[in-house]
């Protein structure tokens, strides 16, 4: 849980904890305490929220929860989602039906001729949920589509709160 002080805003050790926490491949929530002791109007809350989603950009798959220490049961049912969340494990045939699905509406790219075949995807571990690509030539697999197997992945089967590691590997590694 990133603890973010209503009263004081996002700051830069905000920013750096949250660094780690996605670097090393948390689960992450976003928790805005003290809400209570903010003067509100209408609006403050998705301003607070829009401002929020731009200084954690790098970890837009974390949800966001105005909290106060005094009402903490909406936190706690919101860590045991995440937990559940960074926990999943999905099996090789619905990820591998995903990714025909994938592949059929975005072509994968080519590069002077060449088109990346992607052969199959598999989850070897959770916590984060990581996800082995098998492929014919790793260099071909750009990052943007790398992105776009990513958010693939998200839309159909949730995983929020929590990063997804993509490993590319060529047949045969």
């Amino acid at each position: 849980v990133i603890m973010i002080d209503a009263t004081e805003g996002y700051t830069e050790q905000d920013a750096k904890v949250a660094g780690l926490a996605h670097n090393a491949g948390k689960a992450c929530i976003i928790a805005v305490n003290k809400w209570d002791a903010v003067d509100k109007d209408g609006s403050l809350m998705d301003k607070m929220r829009k401002e929020l989603m731009q200084q954690f950009a790098f970890m837009s798959y974390a949800p966001i929860i105005f909290i106060s220490a005094l009402r903490t049961d909406r936190l706690f049912d919101l860590i045991k989602f995440v937990n559940d969340q960074n926990s999943m494990r999905i099996s090789t045939g619905m990820l591998n039906d995903l990714l025909a699905e994938a592949t059929a509406r975005v072509q994968p790219p080519t590069d002077k001729g060449k088109r990346l075949k992607i052969y199959y995807i598999t989850q070897p571990s959770t916590k984060p949920p990581t996800f082995v690509v098998f492929c014919n030539n790793a260099e071909l697999f750009h990052f943007s589509y790398q992105r776009y197997l990513e958010n693939r992945i998200r839309e159909t089967f949730g995983l929020e709160g929590t990063p997804i590691r993509l490993v590319i590997r060529e047949r045969g590694d």
